[in-house]
């Protein structure tokens, strides 16, 4: 109770009783007893609330710190329209989206399977997909051992009377990056593609 109100009660108090009840008596006393017990138990409430309110929060940083599949594949796909570029990426979209993207989603859940989810944690995307008319669009790497888990490309191919190709696949680390796994093909046309992130 504000210090006022409190000083006011008492005044009424001692006022109607005609001084037979005074701020010494041991009904002010006991009320101060109560006041202070309701304080405490208000004060534990508090206190017991912030606490789960504080072990909620640290849950939820905890859940949003562990990536998941999903987590990868988002990035994959973002990672994979810097590589397109502007130029690019509106031409082939549709087909990257309904033929190729799929399969790269099947990739990373299957990869990340046979090294088991716990291995989540150690993993990362990287995030600079590389320019002109190199392969790279991202690779998946074990964080510990700073190598790559697997490797997804795309190879630009310029086949005799047809024009240029665009070859999406991936290399994994189970046989040394050697064996290209097919993702598919996407048609460019027969004049000479933009570079890559342009």
């Amino acid at each position: 109770m504000k210090k006022w109100l409190y000083k006011s009660l008492v005044a009424s108090v001692a006022f109607l009783t005609l001084g037979l009840i005074t701020p010494n008596h041991e009904i002010w006393a006991n009320f101060d007893e109560d006041r202070g017990n309701n304080k405490s138990i208000i004060d534990r409430q508090t206190d017991n609330q912030i606490s789960a309110a504080y072990q909620l929060d640290e849950i939820i940083v905890a859940q949003q710190q562990l990536p998941t599949v999903d987590t990868f594949i988002e990035a994959a796909k973002e990672q994979s329209y810097v590589k397109f570029g502007t130029r690019i990426g509106p031409v082939i979209e549709d087909e990257f989206e309904s033929n190729i993207f799929p399969k790269i989603e099947e990739a990373i859940a299957v990869t990340v399977d046979r090294l088991g989810v716990e291995s989540l944690s150690n993993l990362s995307i990287s995030e600079k997909p590389s320019g002109e008319y190199s392969e790279k669009i991202f690779h998946i790497v074990n964080n510990d051992s700073k190598k790559d888990v697997i490797r997804f490309h795309v190879r630009t191919e310029n086949r005799p009377f047809e024009g240029y190709y665009y070859n999406f696949h991936y290399h994994t680390f189970e046989d040394n990056y050697q064996t290209h796994y097919n993702l598919g093909d996407i048609y460019w046309s027969k004049n000479t593609p933009p570079k890559w992130l342009s």
